[in-house]
């Protein structure tokens, strides 16, 4: 039986990694093998830094909401905890851009929630 070795799908295969790997320094862009580790690595790195996106931004609004809460005289956790038994359904994305962006708006929710 002759040898086959499909060389279309090899080269389709071959130019998708090298056409990832464009830009990178040195042999990571010209280099097949090392370009295919290199673009592997940044898809690892792509797939786990998505995940932990949600949670720096998570973290950045609840301090933004905890600095606007405390110059309104009050705490994030005592605010968070006012907001859920009043029913207020608002999140934190919405409550720290109103933190930054209206601060009087914000006071309100403060006043409301504290009254």
């Amino acid at each position: 039986m002759p040898r086959t070795n499909n060389a279309p799908a090899s080269r389709r295969r071959r130019k998708k990694i090298m056409k990832m790997a464009k830009g990178y320094w040195g042999s990571r862009g010209k280099v097949y093998t090392v370009a295919k580790h290199s673009v592997e690595k940044g898809l690892q790195y792509a797939y786990r830094d998505r995940k932990a996106k949600k949670r720096t931004f998570r973290r950045l609004w609840i301090v933004r909401i905890n600095a606007a809460a405390r110059m309104n005289g009050t705490t994030y956790s005592k605010l968070m905890s006012g907001l859920h038994k009043k029913g207020v359904d608002i999140n934190r994305k919405v409550l720290a851009n109103l933190a930054v962006e209206n601060p009087e708006a914000f006071a309100e929710i403060v006043k409301f929630v504290s009254a």
